[in-house]
C-alpha cells in the first residue's frame, strides 16, 4: 500500500460478517494496511455500531442471521448519519441478481468470496480515496430518527421494485423489521399504508411513461407491476379518473413531448 497513516488519521473500517474466521482474516489483512478495524456479527449490530461510531468504510456480508446485509445497507443509506459511508458487499454467491440488488441498495462495490487479499485491499483504498473527495453532511442534518429511517428505506425500496409482486412480509424483511411494526410506523409517519404508497409510486411512474414515451400500455403496465393492461387501466382510472390512453392523449394535446 502506498499510503502510510498515523494512528490518528488512519481510516476506520467496520467488518460485518457472521463468520469468525472471515472476520479474523479480513481484520488481519486490513490492519497490515494500517487501518483501524472493528467487527460485528450481523446487520443489526453493524447498523447500530455505525450509528454510534461511524466508520470510514463498511465491509458487509450479504447472508447473515438477525438482519442480512441488504436490509442493513438499506437502513444505512436511508439514515442521514450514515448514508455517506461507502459500503462494499462480500458474498460467497456468484449471483448477478444479488449483485444488482446490492448496488441498488446503495453499495459502491461487490466482492465475491473467496476473495483475493490484494483485490480487497485495493478496492478499500480506492473507495476511501473517492469518499475523501465527497463532503460529509453537516451535523444538523445527522439527527437519528429510526422511524423516519425505516419509512425512507421502504420508499426507496418500493421505488426500485415497482414491477415486483411484493408482500408486506417481503418488504418488512427487506428493511430488517417485522410486519406489524412496519405497518404502524408507516401509517403514523405518512398517513397511508405501505401498499397505498406503492400504488402512488406506481401511478407516478406510469404518468411519466405515458407522457414521456411511446411505450405500449401493456409494456407500461408490466413496468409498474400489473400483469395486464386491463388491471392497470382500472387502477390508473381509480387514481386519475382517466384511462391511461385518455391521459396520454391529454398530455399530448397540452404539448408534452413523447
Amino acid at each position: 500500500m502506498d499510503h502510510h497513516f498515523s494512528r490518528l488519521e488512519s481510516p476506520r473500517i467496520l467488518i460485518v460478517d457472521d463468520s469468525p474466521p472471515q472476520q479474523r482474516a479480513l481484520a488481519e489483512l486490513l490492519r497490515r494496511q494500517r487501518y483501524r478495524v472493528s467487527a460485528v456479527s450481523d446487520g443489526h449490530q453493524g447498523y447500530q455500531y455505525a450509528l454510534a461510531r461511524p466508520p470510514d468504510l463498511i465491509l458487509l456480508d450479504v447472508c447473515m442471521p438477525v438482519m442480512d446485509g441488504l436490509a442493513a445497507c438499506r437502513l444505512l443509506k436511508a439514515d442521514a448519519a450514515t448514508r455517506h459511508i461507502p459500503i462494499i458487499f462480500l458474498s460467497a454467491h456468484d449471483d448477478p441478481d444479488e449483485r444488482v440488488a446490492g448496488l441498488m441498495a446503495g453499495a459502491v462495490d461487490y466482492v465475491r468470496k473467496p476473495y483475493s487479499a490484494e483485490e480487497v485491499a485495493l478496492r478499500v483504498r480506492i473507495h476511501l480515496e473517492l469518499a475523501r473527495g465527497r463532503a460529509r453532511p453537516p451535523r444538523e442534518t445527522m439527527r437519528h430518527d429510526p422511524e423516519q429511517v425505516l419509512v425512507d428505506a421502504v420508499r426507496q425500496l418500493l421505488s426500485t421494485h415497482l414491477d415486483a409482486l411484493l408482500t408486506l412480509a417481503d418488504i418488512a424483511d427487506a428493511v430488517g423489521t417485522y410486519e406489524k411494526r412496519l405497518s404502524q410506523v408507516f401509517r403514523q409517519r405518512t398517513g397511508m399504508t405501505v401498499f397505498a404508497c406503492l400504488t402512488q409510486q406506481r401511478m407516478e411512474r406510469a404518468r411519466e411513461l405515458l407522457a414521456g414515451t411511446t411505450l405500449d400500455i401493456q409494456d407500461i403496465a408490466l413496468q409498474v407491476g400489473y400483469n395486464s393492461a386491463a388491471n392497470f387501466a382500472t387502477a390508473f382510472r381509480a387514481q386519475m379518473t382517466l384511462t391511461p390512453r385518455a391521459y396520454r392523449q391529454s398530455m399530448r394535446q397540452q404539448g408534452t413531448p413523447p
